[in-house]
């Protein structure tokens, strides 16, 4: 139950993903009292990535805070990274709230931000929103979508051993899955809208999937989609007609989005596109004192921003904040 005592900080930080901790550091830096809440654990969408996860960025453009991330590969792993801000976290002492939600954020007539979480109740005088998108998977809005077999988040691929997997995408989310679940004994078949996989597919693992598919290990529907999900098969529309397939599990690996409503609900106005609107260069909203760091500055181009080009939101927010 949410305590009636609002506790008061120049700084609240709604997300504890890397964003959000840098946003910590700066205000740490710059003197302000600040705390950190997230709904999940520290760093939860990172958490939540597949086990064996390897990012696209090299180390130290994952670096927060000046310190450096040290790996023993050119590409860190998920389970490194989870590491790494686990001590940057710890290094700087950052005041932080772990599985504590946001139920609401409203600015009072008297300038402040008054929120109210799931453990406590907080008044601040500038409210960052670094939440991601990581919260909101986009569905396909077919028949069965609803089903226990469907995922949208993947962790592990032992648990799909010796089943019949359809992965749903062309991306990397997708062809990690494929790859990972067919080298456990998984019977995998893609499912992929376009003529090709997604040009943003890992350099290094490319190769694997389109020569997986060319030998015939990973069947491939190519310029196709999924149109119904049954208890034990699936529908597949593509070039040639119809085609239903056993299946035990689908992996609808289509992508997330920011939690609009979420967004919307503080005070954050969105233009046709979902995109919101702030200033790129304090990061501020049309609500003053209410700022935007990290990806869920791009609305539903989830592509378009990421750790290491959205760090120096940290600094123009806490930069722009000592100016008022």
């Amino acid at each position: 139950m949410a305590t009636t005592e609002k506790q008061h900080f120049d700084v609240l930080i709604i997300g504890a993903g890397p964003i959000g901790l840098a946003c910590g550091i700066e205000a740490q830096k710059a003197g302000k009292s600040y705390v950190i809440i997230d709904k999940g654990t520290l760093v939860n969408s990172l958490y939540n990535y597949p086990v064996f996860m390897t990012f696209f960025s090299t180390s130290e453009r994952l670096e927060i805070g000046g310190v450096p991330f040290v790996s023993i590969n050119p590409k860190p792993n998920r389970n490194e990274a989870l590491e790494y801000y686990r001590r940057v976290t710890d290094k700087f002492q950052l005041n932080i709230r772990l599985f504590e939600e946001v139920q609401s954020c409203q600015k009072q007539e008297d300038g402040l931000f008054h929120i109210a979480t799931s453990k406590a109740a907080y008044e601040a005088e500038n409210v960052i929103i670094a939440t991601g998108f990581y919260d909101v998977p986009n569905l396909m809005n077919i028949p069965g979508e609803d089903l226990p077999k469907v995922i949208h988040y993947y962790k592990d691929p032992h648990y799909y051993a010796f089943s019949k997997v359809l992965v749903v995408g062309a991306n990397n989310s997708s062809v990690d899955v494929a790859l990972e679940t067919f080298r456990k004994g998984a019977e995998v078949t893609m499912v992929i809208r376009g003529k090709e996989m997604g040009a943003n597919v890992k350099y290094w693992v490319r190769p694997d999937i389109e020569n997986r598919i060319k030998e015939g290990a990973i069947k491939a529907y190519f310029e196709s989609h999924l149109t119904e999900i049954k208890a034990h098969s699936v529908i597949i529309a593509t070039p040639g007609g119809e085609v239903e397939i056993e299946n035990d599990f689908v992996a609808a690996m289509t992508g997330y989005q920011p939690n609009f409503g979420f967004l919307e609900k503080i005070g954050v106005t969105l233009d046709e596109n979902k995109v919101p609107n702030y200033n790129p260069e304090t990061m501020e909203t049309s609500l003053a004192c209410l700022y935007l760091a990290g990806v869920v500055c791009g609305g539903m181009d989830t592509h378009k921003w990421f750790i290491e080009n959205s760090r120096v939101h940290a600094e123009l927010i806490i930069n722009h904040i000592l100016k008022n």
